[in-house]
């Protein structure tokens, strides 16, 4: 039996500017289990990314609840939340978003430092990190210095640092070429199985979501589970 991990309950999102009310998410429901791979689809403006937001505690819903692991992430203090960010999930993004003064091996680092981890420790960790993503000769290259796979493959090491739960990922290859993409989603599918580490994957990359454990899709703010068979049409 999976163990659950996640779970989105009843989750509503709107945005108000002036007198227009926007909806975004609507009365959501959604659970991650323990080591699972899902990938989530959907359009430009679907609501993927502000859904991705809240599971990760940098969005508030306007209602709903998200639970992790038994906590009410929303009736947490700020601090409690910042606390799980760093400890319990990871994130990646399109952009890599490294800092641009520091080596590969410090951008990987500073989040076990953040933690409390000792110098040594978070250096030798991200220099293994590093090379367990095929990136051991790099770690002293600052971001300008690699090209924009060793960047997202750099990012995801620090997603891993602190040993995450579940990692969020969101258009992870989405501004690489195809060959550096298909990279970056093969080490994503290698850690997950290695590490036991969950990972919630948005995409528009039919091919990449057609491979994950699970996959759902996103419009006008709903999710409904994705016709396996169609995404693998799509894909090939």
């Amino acid at each position: 039996m999976q163990e659950l991990l996640l779970e989105v309950k009843g989750v509503t999102k709107r945005y108000q500017e002036g007198s227009v009310d926007t909806q975004v998410l609507n009365n959501m429901d959604l659970q991650v289990f323990k080591g699972e791979q899902l990938a989530i689809v959907g359009t430009s403006g679907s609501g993927k990314s502000t859904l991705l937001h809240i599971m990760g505690t940098l969005d508030k819903p306007s209602s709903g609840s998200v639970t992790m692991l038994g906590e009410d992430l929303y009736a947490l203090s700020s601090r409690r939340q910042s606390e799980i960010r760093n400890q319990d999930l990871g994130f990646i993004y399109q952009f890599h978003h490294l800092l641009p003064e520091f080596t590969a091996l410090e951008n990987v680092a500073m989040p076990a430092l953040i933690h409390g981890v000792k110098r040594e420790l978070a250096h030798q960790d991200a220099k293994a990190l590093l090379e367990r993503v095929g990136l051991g000769h790099r770690l002293d290259h600052t971001p300008s210095e690699m090209s924009g796979g060793e960047r997202q493959r750099t990012a995801i090491a620090r997603a891993l640092i602190n040993k995450p739960k579940l990692v969020l990922a969101d258009e992870p290859t989405g501004n690489l070429d195809a060959a550096s993409g298909e990279a970056v989603y093969e080490l994503i599918q290698e850690l997950a199985t290695q590490l036991g580490t969950a990972f919630v994957v948005v995409t528009h990359d039919s091919k990449l979501a057609s491979r994950m454990d699970r996959q759902l899709h996103m419009k006008d703010g709903n999710l409904c589970v994705l016709d396996i068979a169609h995404l693998a049409s799509e894909a090939s």
